[in-house]
């Protein structure tokens, strides 16, 4: 059995309120959030595929919501290659389908081309302020988006392809942390046994992702662990990365975001911050939790977002300005509870 029972009738409607809108449309453009990860990455191209599949008269976009490249390590994604920036799309579509997000403005340039859509689905598995969408399922229970896709797929039509599931067995991998962080419920793997059987390749995908890292990589890497600090005692941990830094390792920002778990691995620590200047004058941040405080808020109040264990956000100024505001907020969940 893939997952509960109870759980799989209680998203049965909204699944086939998704179809419904699906079944009307003739043009599809899906998306997923600003720097994409491996979740949002897998989750797009996997549920591409299963509408094209059902539906093969219908005319399907993958976007990417920024004007970047998709990241070195995921781009051994079945399908990565037909993505295509959000700024070089200019049609209306009838769906736009957001995947990995349900809140606009976490799109970036791909806002746009839901503002000029007709419709709006979502699959997501972050907590959402407010309904935006038509149709969709948005369950912050669920270790990943993909785990939404797989199961939708499964709804629809009893079955994945082996490119779907490898694709969908990333997002679950990278999301959970390879299976480490507290979202690592039965749920999650369950679904990966089943990705497993339909033809993914842990292997493959712990190559590609975590065993290819550049030299250069782990230059940089290297010094963002010389410059971890602690407060509170040690139960915060923090560093970070300039844009020189980036320029002398020649490491783009798409290929920094498995930085903060070298912060997170320090004895002790109970919340990893780690900070990196990117293009336009901000700072973008990315937090960890290993314990039960909900780091989602303090991303929140910092103009972000996430999951009470990992969220992030993005701010103007730099490192010494991004972190005067955000470590004081970090400092609180611990004088509010007297802990």
């Amino acid at each position: 059995m893939l997952c509960d029972c109870e759980v799989m009738a209680g998203q049965a409607p909204s699944f086939d309120e998704i179809t419904a809108l699906l079944e009307k449309a003739s043009v599809i453009a899906v998306c997923a959030h600003t720097s994409p990860d491996g979740d949002a990455l897998g989750s797009e191209l996997a549920l591409v595929e299963l509408i094209e599949l059902m539906w093969p008269e219908k005319r399907v976009f993958a976007l990417l919501a920024d004007d970047d490249v998709v990241p070195r390590i995921y781009q051994f994604l079945p399908g990565a290659d037909r993505l295509v920036r959000a700024v070089d799309f200019h049609e209306s579509p009838d769906l736009f389908f957001c995947v990995d997000l349900s809140q606009p403005g976490r799109l970036n340039d791909a806002r746009a081309v839901l503002e000029r859509s007709g419709r709006v689905a979502v699959l997501d598995h972050h907590p959402a302020v407010e309904r935006c969408w038509d149709a969709g399922v948005v369950r912050p229970d669920a270790a990943a988006a993909g785990v939404l896709v797989a199961e939708y797929a499964l709804h629809l039509r009893g079955e994945l392809t082996p490119t779907m599931a490898q694709n969908l067995l990333c997002a679950l991998v990278t999301d959970t942390g390879r299976f480490q962080y507290q979202n690592a419920n039965g749920e999650a793997f369950r679904v990966a046994s089943a990705l497993v059987d339909a033809g993914a390749s842990p292997s493959e995908v712990a190559l590609h992702v975590y065993q290819s890292d550049r030299l250069s990589y782990l230059h940089l890497s290297a010094t963002v662990m010389g410059r971890i600090a602690t407060f509170e005692q040690g139960r915060i941990a923090y560093s970070y990365a300039t844009m020189a830094d980036l320029e002398v390792n020649a490491v783009p920002v798409a290929e920094c975001d498995g930085l903060v778990d070298i912060v997170r691995r320090v004895d002790g620590c109970e919340i990893a911050l780690f900070l990196k200047e990117v293009p336009g004058g901000k700072v973008r941040g990315n937090l960890r939790a290993k314990s039960d405080r909900d780091i989602s808020v303090v991303a929140r109040e910092m103009g972000g977002g996430g999951h009470p264990a990992a969220a992030g956000f993005t701010v103007d100024g730099d490192i010494d300005q991004a972190l005067a505001v955000v470590l004081p907020k970090l400092r609180a969940l611990y004088a509010e509870d007297g802990r």
